[in-house]
């Protein structure tokens, strides 16, 4: 693994605390003037993605996006993308796992995601990923500290091991309603299936409604013990 480090970890803890009260405009604007295109946005088009992917045409407009196709979107959510991308006239850039879906069934047999749903996540989104972080010197996400007891302690600059970069998360600090307060009063175009109680969409077949009194990620990997797909943990 590349590692791209260009800070040492009290540097970088430095960095997360001056920006622990800042706003998230002002983290992108330090992280894109520092790394400029070397800097990437990971985006599912999610709500918290579109806010960042709003913020960040005020602010470096020519910041690369990606997102991991995993051939098994909901409708919705290729929609949504390109929602945005005709809203703000950029592309994204289209990320696939090596294997199609035909050649993961024949290889590890038809719907791994209902088997082996952590092989199914690591073939279609860790690894490729992987692969795509390996050009950049740092990473912009939108994970927030309420959505899970995982991302409890995300900080708004760290270090990320594993992917061998620097990673900025600016809605670290963020509530629910920060997001949708955004959302509504820039009236950013956002993925409908929020309004259908998925507060946290993944795959089609991975996917479904939260019911009341649930815990936000519990409609992912409905079944399982599994909260992540492995990006971030």
């Amino acid at each position: 693994m590349t590692d791209h480090r260009d800070m040492s970890p009290e540097e970088i803890q430095r960095w997360a605390d001056r920006f622990e009260n800042e706003r998230p405009e002002d983290l992108l604007y330090w992280a894109t003037k520092r790394y400029g295109t070397d800097i990437v946005l990971a985006s599912s088009f999610g709500a918290e993605d579109v806010v960042l992917i709003d913020m960040l045409q005020n602010v470096a407009p020519k910041t690369p996006v990606f997102y991991l196709d995993t051939n098994k979107h909901f409708p919705e959510t290729y929609e949504t993308r390109d929602r945005l991308q005709e809203r703000y006239g950029v592309p994204f850039i289209q990320v696939l796992p090596k294997l199609t879906l035909e050649e993961q069934a024949e290889r590890y047999g038809d719907n791994l995601w209902s088997t082996n749903p952590t092989l199914c996540c690591n073939l279609r989104k860790v690894k490729p990923l992987t692969d795509i972080l390996k050009q950049y010197r740092a990473w912009i996400t939108g994970i927030r500290r309420e959505q899970a007891p995982t991302r409890a302690n995300a900080k708004k600059v760290e270090w990320d091991g594993k992917f061998g970069l620097l990673k900025c998360n600016p809605l670290a600090s963020w509530t629910y309603d920060d997001i949708w307060s955004y959302i509504r009063v820039h009236d950013v175009p956002y993925n409908p299936l929020h309004d259908q109680h998925y507060p946290s969409i993944g795959c089609s077949v991975c996917t479904r409604p939260v019911l009341p009194g649930e815990d936000p990620r519990a409609g992912r990997w409905s079944g399982f013990a599994k909260t992540e797909c492995g990006l971030h943990k």
